[in-house]
């Protein structure tokens, strides 16, 4: 008997597409989860903004709907190793939403229904390099991927889009989320293969 099964190809990997260093493709969305998917109804979401000083910004569903929106297409990469490309999205750029946020803080906590957080640079969410999603690949985003909007930084690792977010709390300090308190990588670049603490 073969130590390969019949019909195994190995893990798809298209021809003059470069992924980070250990990913491979995929053409599902696989779901994954530290939890249970929490349910939230668009007339009871809420999203707010915290500075450090205290000060609060806060966006309703209808609120959101009617500001501005994109439609990035972007690449996912996931640190279980698989990667989905040229995925297609829509939402509210975080560069709308920090427009009148008067704050100092180097650093954003990011909370969501459910209780997860995760941590980035602030940087990290500006500049046209994140956004809260609210469609994916036209249709309104189901609650296994986030729904009804979650964080969309695909630069980085996906744990750090935190599926169906509530809140980000700027920070003067770094302060480790969900994950990066379990040892995953405080940053997540895939391309340097940031999965693990002392990656």
């Amino acid at each position: 008997m073969g130590i390969v099964s019949p019909g195994f190809h190995g893990r798809s990997r298209a021809a003059g597409v470069t992924l980070p260093p250990g990913q491979y493709l995929v053409e599902d969305f696989p779901v994954l989860s530290a939890g249970p998917t929490p349910r939230i109804a668009q007339q009871d979401w809420a999203f707010v903004i915290a500075t450090e000083s205290g000060q609060r910004h806060q966006w309703s569903w209808p609120e959101l709907m009617a500001l501005p929106s994109e439609q990035p297409t972007v690449d996912l990469h996931c640190v279980t190793k698989w990667s989905k490309l040229a995925t297609d999205w829509q939402g509210v750029s975080l560069d709308v939403l920090f427009e009148d946020v008067e704050t100092g803080a180097d650093f954003a906590l990011v909370h969501s229904y459910g209780g997860y957080t995760t941590n980035l640079p602030l940087e990290d969410l500006l500049d046209g390099k994140a956004w809260i999603a609210y469609r994916y690949d036209g249709d309104d985003l189901a609650p296994e991927h986030g729904g009804p909007a979650r964080l969309l930084v695909p630069h980085l690792y996906l744990w750090k889009s935190a599926k169906w977010v509530r809140g980000i709390q700027l920070t003067e300090q770094d302060e480790p989320g969900f994950w990066e308190s379990a040892g995953y990588h405080d940053y997540g670049d895939p391309w340097r293969e940031q999965r693990y603490q002392g990656d």
